[in-house]
């Protein structure tokens, strides 16, 4: 077999300029590569800001709605009818008018002078020292009676009031009871000098007699 001598030199020429070429693409794809790769670094730095995320404050929940109670239902009340008290009313009496003045015509003057009655006789004789109450003469016992005796029209003594005790009672009784049996009087008088009833007063003195 025959081999022919080839020009080795233009072949080697141009796989140097292609080697060289690959190697330049890849040195450049590798130089590019790290380049963008540091500049992609360096872009992601300048443009990264560094921000402390701060937490949001926490609002405290709004409070939960007041319950408003409604009050219960209340039957409305029942309507009650009442009396009402009538009005006091206040009576105020008057009092009557003043009857006019009654105008009393005085009596004609009297046409004889009114008198009581008179005793008939001396009083004195009425009672004597023999009326003297035993149990007081006894007793030694002594006073004045005073009296006063009812005269009835006709002259008759028709009671007897002992006015002033003698302080002895057997004194003050001796004496009205003699009196209404011993004593006469003439009757009093009225302004017509006719007869009427009328009294007179007195005294009886109860007075020991001397021992002899």
């Amino acid at each position: 077999m025959s081999y022919v001598d080839r020009d080795r030199t233009s072949e080697n020429v141009t796989g140097f300029v292609v080697s060289g070429l690959i190697i330049a693409a890849v040195s450049y794809a590798l130089v590019s590569g790290l380049a963008y790769s540091g500049m992609k670094a360096v872009i992601k730095k300048v443009t990264t800001v560094d921000v402390k995320e701060e937490k949001p404050k926490e609002t405290p929940p709004p409070p939960p709605p007041k319950k408003i109670e409604m009050p219960p239902p209340v039957a409305p009340p029942v309507k009650i009818n009442v009396a009402v008290a009538p009005p006091v009313i206040q009576t105020v009496q008057t009092p009557p008018p003043a009857p006019p003045p009654v105008i009393v015509a005085a009596p004609p003057a009297p046409r004889f002078t009114p008198k009581m009655a008179s005793p008939k006789g001396n009083p004195g004789a009425w009672i004597s020292d023999d009326d003297y109450p035993p149990d007081a003469d006894r007793r030694r016992q002594e006073g004045t009676t005073g009296y006063r005796l009812s005269v009835s029209a006709e002259g008759r003594v028709t009671s007897c009031e002992v006015t002033s005790s003698s302080g002895v009672a057997s004194l003050d009784s001796a004496a009205c009871a003699l009196l209404q049996r011993r004593a006469r009087f003439n009757p009093g008088t009225d302004g017509e000098g006719n007869p009427t009833a009328s009294s007179y007063s007195g005294r009886v003195r109860w007075k020991l007699p001397k021992d002899e």
